[in-house]
């Protein structure tokens, strides 16, 4: 039988070293589910999938990069859904649509959601803006929809896109997190809920209710939490 070239064990290596490292994202996934980002250590993580923490720290340098890891993985997940559909005639079923898909994102992925929307302890992501420059894509294209609404005289031309925004996806948020928490009776279905929050906030745009919300300083921190 012939020996694998270095070519062959190197893939192979690779391999074994891409299974081993999302081993460790996993683990660590679950685990700041179950306990909170703050509560779990490296050590916590390689008792999980039975590593040394030293052979953790062969594939991150922190707990923190862990977390960007995983944060880059939903927030790709949830940039691939925004930049896969393309405007249609009717922009105001364009924001209506996106600010959905923000909720199917909380239900198809909810570890990813809630680590990345709803846990307060995690590390800001603007200090890897680099990393995360592809969500100014996403939010460029999310104020472009409102903005479009504004310039086909759908939303009054006092809309700041930005506050639209904001208003459009808080309760959406909100409802998911109510959703992920269990805090929801047993009875109540989330869904319609959220779809007549989304119609509330966008019939509320349209007849110039906002009078109070005022656009945040342009910062990369701001991009990306909102996204």
């Amino acid at each position: 039988m012939n020996s694998p070239g270095p070519k062959g064990r190197q893939a192979r290596l690779l391999a074994a070293r891409d299974i081993t490292r999302r081993a460790i994202l996993d683990a660590a996934l679950d685990l700041f589910m179950t306990h909170g980002y703050a509560q779990v250590s490296i050590r916590n993580i390689a008792a999980r999938v039975e590593y040394s923490p030293g052979a953790i720290y062969g594939y991150f340098a922190s707990k923190d990069e862990i977390f960007y890891a995983l944060a880059e993985e939903g927030l790709r997940n949830l940039g691939a859904r925004e930049l896969a559909d393309a405007p249609t005639d009717d922009p105001v079923e364009d924001v209506r649509a996106a600010t959905w898909r923000l909720y199917e994102f909380s239900k198809e992925q909810p570890q990813y959601f809630a680590l990345v929307f709803l846990d307060p302890r995690v590390p800001r992501v603007s200090r890897e803006y680099e990393r995360f420059a592809f969500i100014s894509e996403m939010r460029s294209r999310a104020l472009a929809r409102v903005d479009r609404c504004v310039a086909e005289g759908l939303f009054p031309p006092t809309t700041h896109a930005e506050v639209a925004l904001r208003l459009l996806w808080a309760p959406v948020v909100g409802i998911a997190a109510l959703r992920l928490s269990r805090r929801m009776s047993d009875d109540l279905d989330p869904d319609p809920l959220v779809r007549d929050a989304i119609e509330t906030t966008i019939a509320g745009i349209r007849a110039g209710a906002p009078k109070h919300s005022r656009p945040a300083a342009s910062a990369p921190e701001a991009a990306v939490r909102s996204a």
